[in-house]
This record gives structure tokens, C-alpha cells and sequence, in this order.
């Protein structure tokens, strides 16, 4: 078992290069949220595209319009990630990083404030043995 999870920017190299690259992004636009952002290709950007990881397109919006503070962010995405819906989900994901290595993705160049590192903190919280390392 791998128990490596790795977080990235999806504009950086594929590192490791053993790893399963998912974008956990809502989107793969521009700033603008409708143009798409060539820089981003299925096959050499990622390898998956998991939407459901993603927060909710509303609550992106709110932060983004200065609605949310950085912390009713997280504590919202949180709340996301736990409901009825999609902890199950989220439950199985967690699985899957022990048994093989997964990297992360999200547009933000550093984890601390970018809802990767939410996520991998909640898949650490629900396998406790997976190791999160921040590239």
C-alpha cells in the first residue's frame, strides 16, 4: 500500500510520475469561469477529473466575490465533503489512496489556502495512515 498523497499545482510537471494525477477542480477555466484554459489537457495536465472533490461552484464563488472569509471557506468545503451525498464518496477515495498513489490537483501554485489540501487533510482524517506531502 501506498500511502503517499501528493498535492500540486496542475500547472506544475506530473511529479512523481508514478502517481495518478486527478484534478479536483469544478472547472478548468480561466479566471473568468468560462474560457478554457488550453494550458490544461486531459492526458497531460491529469489523467482524471473528479468533479464530486470539487466545492461546490457557489461556495468557489462566494470566496472568490469576498462573501467568505478563507476560514468559513474551509469550514463550508468541510461541510460539503462530510453531507449525506458525497461522504460516501469521499469515504471510498480515501480507500483508493492506500492502495495506490494519487496526486491531487488544483489550479492555486501553493496548498495553504487552496482547497487541496482540505481535501487531503479529510482523506487523512478518514485513513490516518496516508501521508500528505504538498509539492
Amino acid at each position: 500500500m501506498s500511502g503517499e498523497l501528493f498535492t500540486k499545482s496542475i500547472f506544475s510537471d506530473k511529479q512523481p510520475s508514478f502517481a495518478t494525477h486527478i484534478s479536483v477542480m469544478s472547472r478548468h477555466t480561466q479566471n473568468d469561469g468560462i474560457t478554457p484554459d488550453v494550458r490544461i489537457k486531459e492526458g497531460e495536465s491529469f489523467d482524471e477529473w473528479i468533479k464530486e472533490l470539487a466545492p461546490p461552484d457557489k461556495l468557489v464563488g462566494a470566496y472568490y466575490r469576498n462573501e467568505l472569509s478563507w476560514d468559513d471557506y474551509e469550514i463550508k468545503y468541510l461541510d460539503y465533503l462530510r453531507t449525506d451525498e458525497i461522504s460516501t464518496f469521499v469515504n471510498n477515495f480515501a480507500k483508493r489512496c492506500t492502495k495506490e498513489t494519487i496526486t491531487l490537483l488544483c489550479s492555486e501554485q501553493s496548498a495553504e489556502n487552496c482547497h487541496r489540501r482540505i481535501l487531503a487533510e479529510e482523506l487523512q482524517r478518514i485513513e490516518p495512515s496516508l501521508q500528505i506531502i504538498h509539492k
